[in-house]
């Protein structure tokens, strides 16, 4: 069941099974762990990626998948899952709606749907590179002429002052309409929805960035590395409207 429609039906299952469980730990008293890499980790993250590999694997034996919390499953298969149990885990543990599950099904490599289902604000959004939909109904990004009227998002600009020029960023700051720290799954949500212009990652995993593609082309933005590259296998993500992206690009790497 690879087709089309059948993808968007079992997209919705996911969206729903995992939601219900992301929700029972939601504002919860829980413990967190923390990562070699220093992120936390809780119960809501792993049970929910066991839910989602046990779905997918009954589905879809065939088919490899690849996840934030657990170990590879059949790498090299034609189709691959890609899982984000919670993407915004820190938004997740401090209280804040803004978090979402990531997933994304690859054909050899490349990402052919994904979705972004945000449970505390009962949102899903799907996308298949030509259309985006949130909830079942299209969405596109809003036409945004120049930098100085756009909304930017960051998901960390930390990170960019840590491993990008953050000189750039500042000064890119300045220019725009304003800026705001509404990042991880939840910025790449409004650009799709036409609420912002500019989403910007300063690194990112697999699991981050591989399902916002579809999506972030389906809604008709542009969206490549920091550096203006193919965004897979790319240092980091900017995701932006046509008009203003190339601009962005060389605004931050001046």
């Amino acid at each position: 069941m690879t087709d089309e429609h059948g993808i968007k039906i079992f997209l919705s299952h996911l969206a729903e099974e995992s939601g219900k469980n992301i929700l029972k730990y939601f504002r919860k008293e829980i413990n967190v762990e923390m990562k070699e890499d220093e992120s936390p980790v809780t119960i809501a993250d792993k049970s929910t990626e066991e839910i989602l590999r046990e779905i997918i694997m009954k589905e879809f034996p065939e088919h490899g998948i690849l996840g934030e919390e657990f170990d590879n499953y059949k790498s090299g298969a034609e189709y691959t899952w890609i899982i984000d149990p919670i993407d915004g885990t820190r938004s997740f543990i401090s209280g804040a709606p803004l978090f979402g599950t990531l997933i994304a099904l690859l054909r050899n490599g490349n990402p052919e749907y994904g979705m972004i289902n945000l449970p505390a604000l009962n949102e899903c959004l799907t996308g298949n590179n030509k259309k985006a939909e949130l909830n079942g109904k299209e969405v596109r990004i809003r036409n945004c002429e120049s930098i100085d009227k756009a909304v930017m998002l960051a998901t960390d600009h930390l990170h960019i002052h840590q491993i990008r020029n953050g000189e750039a960023f500042d000064s890119l700051v300045k220019n725009v309409q304003f800026y705001r720290t509404w990042g991880d799954c939840f910025g790449y949500y409004l650009l799709a929805t036409g609420f912002a212009d500019i989403m910007i990652d300063a690194v990112v995993s697999d699991w981050d960035y591989l399902p916002v593609i579809p999506i972030m082309k389906g809604a008709g933005a542009v969206i490549t590395d920091y550096y203006g590259n193919d965004p897979i296998g790319g240092e980091g993500i900017i995701a932006a409207n046509q008009s203003i992206h190339s601009e962005v690009i060389k605004a931050l790497n001046q």
